[in-house]
């Protein structure tokens, strides 16, 4: 048997800012633009053009820093960084290096092995630095035969580049670090997360080594925009990286691209150091110096975190831990699930936590939605919750009940000009459970008369299995559960039934 071997990851982590203009410019951020559309002068580096601070760019990178409990640095400074690219017009980038203005910060992150008798557990990963910089260019190829196309539309764009120390050791632990860091950035509203449009990508450093030996030689994969891709990626380069060393080979630090259809790395360039790229910082910028003032305006504009959210759904509702998570896995989720609470009632907290964590997300997922996209009003969800609290309904009914919601079509009403025309914007109207209990004959009977005379009748029918339940035959007993259920077509408060049941049986 081999000797083990530990894997390191640390991840760079590239966010686009939410902001409507470039870092340094006026120019327009939009994605799906033509190409070369929203490349300004800036964009572009015509002489004599001077970059110009985006303050809303800064103010984004403040509130991550602030989410993940990381120091502000009160002056930093942008530098520039020297390669050249065919997208990369100046011949550098503006970004920062030694001075960034988000120092070291932690992340709490709650790790799904992938190996199947494994627990979930909690993990802490260490942040770095998070620092802002522009986006270069794109190169498109294939536009025309044997040529290559420059678009400049990204270039200049907001990035907040978040480093990691290398604490994770494992494809698991690096996609739960990646999920957690995209769901935290689009909670607090500074990116938007879009994977397939670049707004998220992670660059990840993988290495290997002997227990209690030195870090190994580090590759990084470069641009991954998927987690899938993340934890193939990771698990193919760990027993490349394995198997070289094994075999007698070394491992070269490296630039590597991950090719999702052979699902295998491969070398794209030799990996520079910070030395390579000639870092000085940029005479066109003075430096960024960040007030306590303009630190409190940011601090007041952060939502409660997930975090938070989290310690008070366990202390407030009584929830679990793993509802807690369910119900925080976004910004949307944990809003849906208050406002349905707002409609259905505190004491429903357990009741509506099952509910979206089971059937209403179960449904999203077949449909391909998002809880943004529900189909489903917290209002409606919270009405149907009422109506099971109280034994309106039973689950079987609820369960028809939110289907009716689910595929129902809005009703769509007109708003008047004043001129007698059907005019105007439409207005979607949602159907309410109690509409649908209605028309569909859901209520629950819980008339203990009306169930008693099923009851008396059923057993009148049945002298046999009586005499077997009452010899201690216990099993019998769901029998004429069915029978009665079957008698009152499915409508019979099954607690008030049992109950009944039970008295009568006894003799």
């Amino acid at each position: 048997m081999s000797m083990p071997w530990e894997i390191v990851i640390g991840l760079e982590v590239h966010t686009q800012l939410s902001t409507n203009s470039k870092i340094f410019s006026g120019a327009s951020t939009t994605y799906g633009a033509e190409p070369n559309t929203q490349a300004d002068a800036v964009s572009i580096a015509l002489p004599g053009v001077l970059p110009v601070l985006n303050k809303g760019a800064v103010e984004r990178a403040i509130k991550f820093g602030l989410a993940v409990g990381a120091h502000i640095a009160p002056r930093s400074v942008f530098a520039r960084k020297n390669y050249f690219y065919p997208d990369l017009p100046k011949g550098y980038q503006i970004s920062q290096f030694d001075l960034p203005v988000v120092g070291q910060g932690a992340l709490t992150i709650q790790v799904e092995p992938l190996s199947g008798n494994a627990k979930p557990y909690e993990k802490v990963v260490r942040i770095t630095r998070a620092h802002l910089e522009e986006d270069a260019g794109k190169s498109v190829h294939g536009e025309s035969q044997g040529v290559t196309g420059v678009d400049l539309n990204r270039a200049g764009t907001p990035l907040l580049e978040i480093v990691s120390e290398p604490d994770m050791s494992s494809a698991a632990e690096a996609v739960a670090y990646a999920k957690t860091l995209h769901s935290l950035v689009r909670w607090i509203g500074i990116c938007d997360g879009n994977m397939q449009e670049g707004s998220f990508r992670c660059d990840v450093n993988v290495s290997v080594r002997r227990p209690g030996e030195p870090l190994g030689t580090r590759r990084e994969i470069k641009n991954l925009n998927s987690f899938k891709f993340m934890q193939q990626a990771i698990d193919y380069e760990v027993q490349w990286q394995i198997d070289t060393l094994e075999n007698g080979g070394k491992i070269h630090q490296a630039t590597i691209l991950f090719n999702p259809d052979t699902g295998e790395t491969r070398a794209m360039r030799s990996k520079e150091d910070a030395h390579d790229y000639r870092y000085f910082p940029d005479p066109d910028l003075l430096p960024l110096d960040i007030t306590p003032a303009m630190l409190e305006q940011v601090r007041a504009t952060l939502p409660e975190l997930p975090e938070a959210k989290r310690a008070r759904y366990t202390s407030e509702y009584a929830l679990s831990a793993y509802d807690a998570n369910g119900l925080t896995a976004s910004r949307e989720m944990a809003d849906y699930f208050e406002a349905t609470l707002a409609v259905a009632g505190k004491d429903s907290a357990k009741l509506c936590a099952n509910w979206l964590i089971g059937e209403v997300s179960a449904q999203l997922n077949r449909d391909g939605l998002e809880i943004a996209q529900c189909p489903i009003t917290p209002q409606q969800l919270g009405g149907m919750l009422k109506r099971i609290a109280d034994s309106t309904i039973s689950n079987a009914g609820a369960k028809e009940v939110f289907r009716a919601m689910w595929s129902a079509p809005r009703i769509v009403s007109a708003v008047g000009t004043g001129s007698g025309h059907a005019e105007g914007q439409a207005i979607g109207v949602a159907i309410s459970a109690d509409e649908i209990i209605e028309s569909k004959g859901l209520k629950q009977v819980s008339d203990i008369g009306a169930i008693e005379k099923i009851v008396d009748e059923i057993i009148a029918a049945n002298p046999a299995q009586v005499a077997e339940y009452r010899s201690g035959k216990d099993k019998v007993f769901g029998f004429f559960v069915g029978l009665a259920m079957k008698a009152s077509k499915g409508k019979a408060n099954p607690a008030q039934l049992n109950e009944v049941l039970k008295k009568k049986l006894a003799g």
